[in-house]
């Protein structure tokens, strides 16, 4: 059974990470949990009420990795997902997770990254060039990267599918399952 791995930390978006938790198993993949060490991880809830600027955050489930991101082969998982929520404010100074990151974007595997996720292929520097979309006050950190932020639910340059926040889930799971059902059929 083919592996995907999906990226979390502390204050991971609790939606942003279940939601293609179990989509990708849907499909029959295994979906390993990958974090900065293997242990429980504190998934947070955003809600934006119509009298605040900027998101609420509130406690959300308690979510175990599977493996640490220095045990990782990344040669033997097939597509890589992001979550959202400010886990990616952090991880993404991690140099094992920078190394899984580039190993997907230069070997063409997808790359799912929704919301904050976009810290980390930006940080990795495979975005520059391309079209994505993230949360908008996460435009900056790609366009400063090189990459062309668009408002869209949805955004597929190659072989990263980006989305703005979990209220694109259906769109951009839909998009990242057909490039990771692709990439099966081709091994």
């Amino acid at each position: 059974m083919e592996k995907v791995l999906l990226v979390i930390g502390d204050a991971a978006e609790v939606t942003d990470t279940l939601y293609p938790y179990y989509r990708v198993q849907e499909d029959g993949y295994q979906c390993w949990v990958a974090a900065p060490e293997k242990r429980i991880y504190h998934l947070v809830q955003h809600d934006k009420p119509a009298d605040w600027d900027l998101t609420q955050e509130s406690k959300g489930y308690d979510f175990a990795s599977d493996i640490a991101f220095r045990d990782i082969k990344e040669q033997e998982y097939l597509g890589l997902i992001l979550s959202g929520g400010r886990a990616p404010e952090y991880i993404r100074y991690d140099e094992d997770l920078m190394r899984i990151t580039r190993h997907f974007a230069e070997s063409g595997k997808p790359i799912g990254v929704v919301c904050h996720g976009i810290e980390i292929v930006a940080k990795a520097g495979v975005i520059r060039g391309k079209r994505v979309t993230t949360v908008a006050k996460c435009a900056y950190d790609a366009e400063v990267c090189g990459a062309s932020y668009v408002d869209e639910p949805c955004v597929v340059d190659g072989n990263i599918i980006s989305a703005r926040t979990f209220h694109d889930n259906a769109p951009w799971m839909r998009e990242f399952m057909k490039q990771l059902n692709a990439a099966r059929e081709r091994k």
